[in-house]
């Protein structure tokens, strides 16, 4: 069979670096097939997405050698020799994508309906009406509730697998005959994902389509790619069935990979990919925490006085027919020193409870209590002092950074306001010695957050969180858009610091297997 898209030889380096981004990766996508792209954070997955799209960043540097070939239906195109308006022609009339994040990929100020319309008024010259049909008819197929509603929705009204979904009707508005989709799942909970993945499978079989699917999510790789391709360092390693790539990995890394999933058995340590390389591990590594030590810990943990008390609490919008309960009559207890995990669905309410301690969500009923006292009282009279004791980590790294202010000044500019750690010179360490802690470079110091992987975007929210020396820390969805092997780096890294730290921990997730 003919392939629909042939990837030769591309190679691709960034200006001012010598090291190649990507290295002579070649692959083929056939029409009707499902080929899923996996590999940690930074191995260029994404970068292969972006240069068959034509959206490579301008300091991108492409060898002469490289081609990307696409069957359209206009004839044999090389996508990387085409002018600007012949890959206008393409993108997103025969090569859809869905991007990464969907809060950040919908533009915030236009409804959603008008933003999918706008494919259409492109690439098909429909009018407004029949555009607007079109769309209602695609919110239809992609199972949305209350399309005509939607259609006059802005982006920050919808759930985030509601807004995924958006994001795929707009890919397929055209019925293009390639549908790359970017971590189309990333941070949504697992019935939501179960629901999109189920829902692309559809559509490929109703249309034909070929899927280029990329994802850190190996579990969902292996129930819905034909073909697997891993990537490391650039480098195209590995190649083959989902079944003989998952099952019967040849190279170390792949296998690393797939040791760095949580398990139900709790090991000490979560294994990485450098555990595996350049040999596989030390047995110990693989062993599970001692049943004993734990239960030892726990008896420790419930003998400690609790930290926060939260009784009955509502917490409800809109006003008497129209009021709608986030949350409704919760209560719970977290002892000091205790890693509380906290699950449930997406618009469960778990980052609302997590709001509410903070004070960052007024209550309607009931109360949380800090050491026995009144936590609502206390933010009011010793809000100052309470910001510093209660740290919160955000499920999105990217915007939780300021993107003008390099890493250095974001760890610095916490403890400056709280007048802690002496003075400048004292500070500039503390700095440095948290993002050691975390693992990242001393260079990072200098740099601003565009410059870093996910996995290392997240290190640093965890390091400026910490750089208050905080009692109580909320990490709501903190591993959730990260790949497994950075995934399981954080997680060991977590552990580590809240027993050297001595935290007491609310962990938000809906990855049961991280929790």
């Amino acid at each position: 069979m003919q392939p629909l898209l042939s990837v030769q030889n591309l190679t691709l380096t960034f200006a001012g670096k010598e090291t190649p981004a990507l290295s002579s990766v070649s692959f083929d996508i056939f029409p009707g097939e499902v080929l899923g792209i996996a590999g940690e954070s930074g191995s260029g997955k994404s970068l292969s997405s972006m240069a068959i799209m034509g959206i490579l960043p301008r300091n991108a540097i492409v060898s002469n050698e490289s081609k990307i070939i696409f069957h359209s239906s206009s004839g044999v195109i090389d996508l990387l020799a085409s002018t600007e308006a012949v890959k206008q022609k393409i993108r997103g009339k025969e090569a859809g994508m869905i991007f990464q994040e969907p809060m950040t990929s919908l533009n915030p100020v236009i409804q959603c309906g008008k933003q999918v319309a706008e494919v259409l008024e492109i690439h098909q010259s429909l009018s407004k009406t029949e555009s607007r049909e079109k769309v209602i008819e695609l919110f239809e197929k992609v199972k949305l509730p209350r399309p005509g509603e939607l259609f006059k929705a802005w982006p920050h009204q919808l759930s985030g697998g509601q807004k995924q979904r958006v994001m795929i009707a707009m890919a397929i508005a055209c019925k293009p005959s390639l549908l790359i989709a970017d971590e189309p799942t990333t941070a949504l909970d697992v019935t939501v994902q179960s629901a999109v993945i189920s829902l692309l499978d559809e559509l490929r079989k109703e249309m034909n389509m070929s899927v280029l699917f990329i994802s850190h999510d190996l579990g969902l790789m292996a129930g819905f790619a034909d073909r697997v391709n891993i990537l490391y360092k650039g480098k195209l390693i590995e190649s083959g069935s989902s079944v003989q790539v998952f099952k019967a990995p040849s190279q170390p890394y792949t296998r690393g990979l797939l040791a760095s999933l949580p398990r139900g058995n709790r090991p000490k340590k979560l294994p990485t990919v450098s555990d595996f390389i350049p040999g596989p591990p030390s047995p110990d590594l693989l062993q599970n925490e001692n049943p004993t030590t734990r239960l030892q810990r726990l008896n420790t943990i419930f003998q400690a006085p609790e930290i926060i008390e939260i009784k009955n609490i509502t917490v409800a919008y809109g006003k008497n027919k129209h009021l709608f309960k986030a949350i409704d009559d919760v209560s719970f207890n977290i002892h000091e020193g205790e890693s509380l995990g906290l699950v449930g669905e997406s618009g469960s309410g778990k980052s609302t409870i997590g709001r509410a301690i903070l004070g960052l969500t007024e209550l309607k009923a009931g109360e949380i209590l800090l050491r026995g006292s009144s936590l609502g009282q206390q933010w009011k009279s010793n809000s100052r002092n309470l910001r510093r004791k209660m740290q919160m980590v955000f499920q999105d790294p990217y915007s939780s950074l300021n993107p003008g202010m390099k890493i250095g000044d974001a760890l610095l500019e916490p403890m400056i306001v709280h007048g802690l750690s002496g003075n400048a010179a004292d500070r500039k360490e503390k700095a440095f010695y948290l993002l050691k802690k975390t693992g990242l470079p001393e260079d990072a110091f200098h740099k601003y957050p565009h410059e870093f992987s996910g996995g290392q975007r997240q290190r640093i929210v965890i390091a400026r969180a910490l750089a208050l020396e905080p009692e109580f820390i909320i990490l709501d969805e903190s591993v959730s858009a990260l790949d497994v092997s950075v995934q399981a780096q954080i997680l060991n890294l977590l552990k580590d610091i809240r027993d050297e730290f001595k935290l007491t921990c609310l962990f938000i997730s809906h990855d049961l297997s991280v929790i």
